[in-house]
């Protein structure tokens, strides 16, 4: 059974108009299927993946000649692995501008990739595929972002409550399609391990020719060692034992397949001083919960600190929430010299400002929100809502524009 996605309303608009349609994401997040599944239901196009040998072959001898053989619309997988193929296809549109003309798909961020990172400006839409988020499971479309904006956020939605052990599970599987058909905790962790040296081994070494790939398990551990925390890349490399520059040629390269997704830190044109280190962050808290040896046990033990992966979670969510989201925001963190903080700042364009704070309690108190109002008096009239995500079963006002939301909210429809 095919779990709908809920980008591909964002992804077929997008195909409406546009002549190339680039859809990313790390490798088994689940592009191939939603691409090949529109070529035969929605949009009929030929389709060709470079995991193929003999269509790599194809492609890398001549791009010119194997785009221009290609006259309808057509799905192209996995297209980082033939980096000329870009500056074939600018010139076909240039020529034959027609909406939807190329599917696209890549493992790798071609805007990180200066050789394939040429221009497609005003040619190309790129949209990004995550792994499932909760919604996707429950075949639900959630709209907790745009709610929040149209400050409908705080309405007594309809949803269904997650225990704390359901919660854990959801951690500690994660998104990814191929994990979330296993049920039994051996071969997830099997799953993870190979998939994981796949990466490593195969996608890094066609992006970049590097010599110790074997260390990059290790940095990729280190990451996860610190997720929530600031990227410290001196520090990071001390630890790790590899050079400055080294370390930082690495988190590109980590962060160019995906894997490693850093959150930046909102720097609005304030008076204040904040930090501007981004936080760590990986894609995925099934891969986080594998390379710290996180189980659904611990985390369900009231003793556990459940807060690092709980913020790791609602970090995910509220990024795949964001691709199909007709507020299409950004998402920063807030942090001031002083030490006032907001986990998650969600700035759309023209300026309105959310902020979400994440905690594992489920009682809260004023203090709770005191990151919130520090975020409301630095932003002023563009706040429009502070919500803090909690563990409880109620909705609870705490001041103008500012709600205890239960966590559950978040994947209502």
């Amino acid at each position: 059974m095919v779990i709908e996605r809920n980008i591909t309303d964002a992804l077929l608009s997008a195909l409406s108009d546009t002549p190339v349609v680039l859809l990313h994401g790390a490798r088994q997040s689940g592009k191939s299927t939603l691409v090949r599944w529109l070529a035969e239901r929605k949009r009929k196009a030929a389709y060709f993946t470079m995991d193929d040998a003999g269509v790599l072959a194809a492609a890398t001898a001549d791009a010119d000649a194997f785009i221009q053989a290609t006259p309808g619309p057509v799905v192209i997988d996995e297209v980082q692995l033939v980096p000329d193929i870009f500056r074939a296809i600018k010139l076909e549109v240039d020529r034959r501008r027609t909406p939807g003309r190329f599917l696209l798909t890549g493992s790798a961020n071609v805007l990180l990739l200066p050789k394939l990172s040429e221009s497609l400006a005003g040619r190309m839409e790129i949209l990004n595929l995550w792994p499932f988020s909760v919604g996707e499971f429950r075949g639900v479309r959630e709209s907790f972002i745009d709610r929040l904006f149209d400050r409908r956020g705080v309405e007594a939605a309809s949803f269904q409550h997650l225990s704390r052990k359901e919660i854990a599970s959801r951690i500690v599987i994660g998104g990814y399609p191929e994990v979330t058909q296993r049920s039994d905790t051996d071969r997830r962790r099997a799953w993870f391990s190979s998939y994981i040296t796949t990466i490593l081994q195969r996608d890094v070494r066609a992006m970049a020719d590097i010599e110790g790939l074997a260390v990059l398990p290790r940095m990729l551990s280190f990451l996860a060692s610190q997720s929530g925390g600031l990227l410290n890349a001196a520090e990071l490399s001390r630890d790790a034992g590899f050079s400055l520059p080294t370390t930082r040629r690495y988190l590109t390269l980590l962060q160019a397949t995906h894997l490693y997704q850093p959150l930046y830190a909102w720097s609005g044109n304030v008076r204040k001083r904040l930090i501007k280190a981004p936080k760590v962050y990986l894609n995925d808290t099934g891969l986080l919960s594998h390379l710290l040896g996180m189980s659904a046990e611990q985390l369900t033990d009231p003793s556990s600190n459940l807060g690092r992966a709980l913020e790791a979670f609602v970090c995910q969510e509220l990024r795949k929430q964001i691709t199909w989201s007709r507020t299409r925001p950004s998402i920063y963190y807030y942090r001031t010299v002083g030490g006032r903080e907001v986990d998650f700042v969600l700035e759309r364009r023209g300026g309105g400002i959310v902020g979400i704070e994440v905690k594992a309690a489920v009682k809260l108190g004023g203090d709770d929100f005191k990151g919130l109002a520090d975020l409301a008096e630095t932003v002023g009239k563009r706040f429009l809502a502070g919500v803090v995500l909690y563990q409880g079963t109620t909705i609870v006002p705490f001041g103008p524009n500012r709600w205890a939301i239960p966590l559950d909210a978040m994947f209502a429809e």
